[in-house]
């Protein structure tokens, strides 16, 4: 069979090819008429011609067939070849849709745009099968409808999560207010104000579980400032805000401000590290809290003296930190959530802080948070010096003899001697100290006035921006008489207490059919 379509060397060839027979087959007869005898001549050209005539029928229709097999030949590799096309096109759309289309429309669709403006935003392959681009629109809308699904169920969420927080914080808020009442009213019995300040502590922690809850559902962290305020202040207020106060040692504090924007999430961030602090480490230490001025702004460091952290812990500590930055969403806290971490992690990224986790010296964990440059400033809170001498004229023109330490005050977590930090009481009738509502002193300066102190009591909460509220750090020396002493028999830190005891006794063997568990020294039956 010969090909329609050739070279004319080719075809003329071909076509000797095909007169080749006929032209043998006429030789024949010819030859016959010569070899028969004369009567047979005409029988034998009869047959001769008949038989050169079915060879030129045979290879007329062989030619016929060939072409037609060519052209068969021909449209089947050209249809061969689109088929290659359109898959190879298929493929890099299908391709093109799961790298760059479809996540460019889903995060479209989470910023806010329709399903349909999305769909828009992508156009027509010409190049694609009119049925093949139609399924590829049909997925992409039944995709985006899912996920506009998800993201409304996630959001309604968020939302609900956030309500439930602001009523929580306006709870907090009003009980806030009624234990601030009570302490003015019962000022004058230190036990009352030292359990009324101890009860208040553990109010603000459940506002700033109520914050973290707001952090992660994308909101604000409680109120605005919009004046900057003095580092020792924010750090005093995020004392208000655990439990465990007492335990914190402020070692050093420079006198730079916080703007008013990154008040309230650094307070909340500084508390959430110092809790943290006071709960995984013996409730007998302390906690040092230091400030630092480095190039890239303030480092605030907390050293604990806990059982540190494993390499497994940290690596999953730093985890949730950095999945928090990247916009951590309360479904995928888990069963047991650490909302204070996430926290963290989420204000750290909103406001340029950063935050790292090491172990230090004492064989506990270092939490070191830096503030950005942008975030510091030297000017002092508005109107902070003015009151600051009035507090100060008022209290020098007191003669009352010196503030004697309250009955069962423990030591105080600021150094006063080091920090020069005068904080003013009044006195009552029976000499003891009853605090100055919304006045406190941080520190002295050069020209003799002094700084409020916003308290880490009822400082800093959901009023009036302008209000500065009174810090409840006790500015006494830690009392050694019996009343003083109060025993710890539960709370934050009481685990390690005992697990670390239970490694620096020596190991006893227990009685027999008992069973040591652990390493406390503590026998099951």
């Amino acid at each position: 069979m010969v090909r329609a379509e050739g070279s004319p060397g080719s075809q003329r060839l071909a076509s000797v090819l095909l007169l080749l027979p006929p032209a043998t087959v006429a030789a024949l007869t010819v030859a016959a008429e010569f070899v028969v005898s004369p009567g047979a001549h005409i029988p034998v050209a009869w047959c001769g011609g008949a038989a050169t005539l079915a060879v030129v029928v045979v290879a007329a229709e062989a030619v016929r067939r060939g072409r037609v097999i060519a052209e068969l030949r021909d449209r089947n590799s050209r249809l061969q070849t689109d088929i290659e096309c359109r898959i190879g096109d298929q493929q890099e759309a299908i391709d093109r849709l799961a790298d760059t289309e479809l996540p460019a429309v889903v995060s479209a669709l989470q910023q806010g745009v329709s399903i349909d403006e999305a769909l828009h935003s992508i156009p027509d392959d010409p190049r694609l099968d009119p049925r093949f681009e139609a399924a590829r629109r049909r997925a992409l809308r039944y995709t985006l409808n899912a996920v506009s699904a998800e993201e409304d169920l996630r959001e309604t969420s968020k939302r609900g999560f956030e309500s439930i927080s602001r009523r929580v914080q306006a709870i907090v808020n009003r009980q806030s207010r009624d234990i601030e009442e009570m302490q003015d009213r019962h000022g004058r019995d230190a036990d009352v104000l030292r359990d009324l300040m101890h009860l208040d502590h553990g109010t603000q922690m459940i506002g700033r579980l109520a914050d973290s809850i707001a952090v992660l559902s994308g909101a604000r962290v409680g109120r605005q400032w919009v004046k900057p305020q003095p580092l020792y202040n924010v750090l005093r207020a995020a004392l208000g805000r655990i439990l465990h106060y007492t335990r914190i040692d402020i070692a050093s504090v420079p006198k730079v401000a916080i703007d008013g924007p990154a008040v309230e999430p650094l307070i909340h961030a500084m508390a959430e590290m110092l809790d943290n602090a006071t709960q995984f480490s013996p409730p007998k230490t302390r906690v040092i809290l230091s400030a630092t001025e480095v190039q890239a702004g303030v480092a605030m460091e907390i050293e604990d003296r806990g059982l540190g952290l494993s390499e497994e812990t940290r690596a999953r500590a730093e985890q949730v930190l950095e999945r928090a930055q990247r916009g951590l969403d309360l479904n995928e806290l888990g069963e047991t959530p650490q909302l204070g971490l996430a926290a963290v992690g989420r204000i750290a990224h909103t406001h340029g802080f950063q935050v790292e986790l090491r172990p230090n010296a004492y064989g506990g964990v270092r939490a070191v948070l830096t503030v950005p440059r942008r975030w510091i400033t030297t000017a002092p809170a508005s109107g902070v010096r003015a009151r600051s001498r009035t507090v100060a004229s008022a209290s020098r023109r007191r003669a009352d003899p010196p503030v004697r330490p309250m009955p069962g005050s423990r030591q105080p977590y600021l150094d006063l001697e080091q920090d020069d930090v005068p904080v003013v009481y009044e006195r009552t009738a029976n000499g003891l100290p009853q605090r100055h509502r919304r006045s406190a002193v941080p520190y002295a300066e050069s020209d003799g006035a002094v700084e409020t102190v916003i308290g880490s009591m009822s400082s800093m909460r959901s009023e009036a921006p302008s209000e500065a509220r009174t810090a409840p750090a006790p500015a006494t020396t830690a009392d050694t008489s019996p009343s003083s002493v109060t025993c710890v028999t539960e709370g934050p830190g009481m685990w390690v207490a005992d697990f670390m005891r239970g490694l620096s006794e020596p190991t006893t063997s227990a009685p027999e059919g008992q069973a040591v568990n652990g390493q406390d020294g503590k026998a099951e039956q």
